[in-house]
């Protein structure tokens, strides 16, 4: 009797962890029972998602791109649920690639349902992604949690946020159900939620609910929401200083460095590390997502 097996690896940027699954010609099923499976932390690998590595012209949502960028991240939640983008796992991503000899350090590109991510690796460990313009839309936002409501921000970071600024990072509760927020035609697919508190001049701390995935310990595109938000209400916005502005923002899991431009195109810079390498058996991944 014969095994067959397939090979993944771990990886987390400021401990936001992923389960790398290269399949250049996208050739594994992942319906979202199987990507529940391989992120529970019990029965599983576990991680906060998977990050299904696919050559661009192989996949059908990013065949289009496959002229900008080899490779797709079609990206998944610990639910099983599609994502648009993950800012920590696109370092992540990055950093596979890498690892695995495909690219060099230095500037690459790379294709996800947000578009086209400009991204440069470099030697010291650290990845700065290049991550589009924020979008904000209009519309007053509240988010509660038990008693306590706020008004936040509606950001959008090729997925949509809502940040709040409280006096406590505590207010966020334990954030294992997504925090009510209104009105519901905001977000009519869900969103990802920050509460952010001030540490000191442009540095600022969060904790997050991301959707599909509950509280992590770090999420790239809510850093980048919440720095956003922070320059709006600073008054530094660099479209109107002409000059850009970078902020510390502090999560569970480390630290990343957010800058945004005059043009409004928006850096996030942090840390990528590759854990540990591994096989799985095929045929549980199979029993398990189709039991």
């Amino acid at each position: 009797m014969t095994h067959t097996t397939l090979s993944f690896l771990k990886g987390h940027g400021t401990e936001n962890d992923f389960v790398i699954l290269p399949d250049p010609d996208n050739a594994v099923d992942l319906p979202p029972t199987a990507v529940a499976a391989l992120c529970d932390r019990r029965a599983g690998i576990g991680a906060d998602g998977v990050l299904h590595v696919v050559r661009s012209a192989a996949h059908p949502e990013a065949a289009h791109m496959a002229d900008e960028a080899e490779w797709f991240m079609d990206y998944r939640n610990s639910d099983g649920s599609v994502a648009e983008m993950c800012g920590n796992g696109v370092r992540v991503f990055a950093r596979y690639l890498q690892h695995a000899g495909h690219v060099e350090p230095g500037d690459l590109a790379i294709a996800t349902r947000g578009g086209v991510k400009q991204v440069h690796l470099d030697k010291t460990g650290d990845v700065t992604v290049s991550m589009g313009r924020a979008l904000l839309p209009e519309g007053d936002v509240t988010v509660s949690v038990g008693e306590r409501s706020w008004p936040a921000r509606n950001v959008n970071m090729g997925n949509p946020h809502a940040v709040a600024f409280v006096e406590s990072l505590d207010h966020a509760g334990d954030l294992y159900s997504p925090p009510p927020f209104s009105p519901a035609s905001a977000y009519p697919t869900g969103v990802n939620v920050e509460f952010v508190v001030d540490r000191g001049p442009r540095h600022v701390a969060m904790r997050v609910h991301e959707r599909g995935s509950g509280e992590t310990r770090s999420c790239g595109t809510g850093a980048c929401a919440v720095a956003v938000a922070a320059i709006r209400r600073d008054g530094a916005a660099p479209a109107e200083t002409g000059q850009p502005v970078s902020y510390t923002v502090d999560l569970p899991g480390g630290t990343l460095v957010i800058t945004e431009h005059p043009d409004g195109s928006v850096d996030m810079t942090g840390p990528a590390v590759i854990v540990a390498s591994g096989e799985f058996e095929a045929a549980w991944l199979t029993e398990t997502a189709f039991a």
